[in-house]
């Protein structure tokens, strides 16, 4: 259905009013697509309930043959008016709400292959740049604890540029069971780490065994907590400069896990 939205107070609008609100997306199990990229892929990854759209005349003319296909209700507004309803001057003129679903136990999410774990990375921004760069590398599915950022946040989805929408993720509240669980399947536990006494990288990617990882990163500043670097099976650092200390997080997994899957590719 498509429907020209002609003031702020439409009730078709109505649920666009909470988009800056988090706890009240929670409660009514839904999350924030922006932008016509991200909207885009959220129409194409068929994964989640769209509920509505709300576009400009433009980002509608953009989308038009998506948007005329989609079994969602499509409100169109002008740039003024979107910005009236939502209470933020969206530049993309392109908003979607769809339903969260429960994200699937680990044993649903890696069956084979590389995954990526984050302990504890409260930052929206990196939580998306991690899902963009499991995405580019190779990761088949990534597992969050309770603690890092919700990866359905607008500002995470935005970040990862739609790669929430794609990549398959599990929530953890409890990392020891998942690690027995991984390794009755054989994966091997990676803690990625700045320490010094971490194996390099380097020497990491040479040895047999690199077919089912998973990756563990931290947070910035804190990383890794003491209990997963205990639990782990191997630590591994990338050197660096004395300049600094570490690198940001979403650029280490990104270097660790491109040579990893250079690694994984000559198995």
């Amino acid at each position: 259905m498509i429907y020209e939205v002609s003031c702020a107070s439409d009730p078709a609008v109505a649920p666009y009013r909470h988009v800056g609100d988090r706890s009240w997306l929670l409660a009514n199990g839904l999350f924030v697509a922006e932008g016509r990229l991200v909207v885009d892929r959220l129409m194409s990854a068929g994964r989640y309930r769209i509920e509505s759209v709300l576009v400009t005349p433009a980002a509608f003319t953009a989308l038009a043959d998506r948007l005329t296909a989609l079994d969602a209700p499509v409100l169109i507004a002008s740039p003024a008016l979107l910005e009236e309803i939502t209470g933020f001057d969206f530049h993309r003129g392109c908003l979607a709400l769809a339903a969260r679903d429960v994200p699937p136990a680990v044993d649903d999410v890696a069956p084979d292959g590389l995954l990526l774990g984050l302990e504890a990375v409260g930052n929206p921004d990196n939580v998306g740049g991690l899902f963009r760069t499991a995405a580019a590398l190779g990761v088949s599915a990534v597992l969050v604890d309770t603690r890092t950022a919700d990866p359905f946040y607008r500002k995470s989805i935005r970040t990862s540029m739609g790669a929430v929408l794609d990549l398959p993720f599990a929530m953890i509240e409890d990392w020891p069971a998942a690690f027995g669980r991984l390794r009755t399947t054989g994966y091997r536990i990676v803690a990625l780490t700045p320490g010094p006494t971490a194996e390099p990288l380097s020497a990491f990617v040479q040895r047999p065994g690199i077919d089912r990882l998973l990756v563990l990163v931290g947070a910035e500043g804190a990383g890794l907590s003491r209990p997963l670097l205990e639990a782990a099976d191997c630590r591994v650092r990338i050197p660096v400069g004395s300049a600094v200390d570490s690198l940001n997080v979403t650029v280490a997994a990104g270097i660790a896990l491109a040579r990893i899957a250079e690694a994984r590719q000559r198995l």
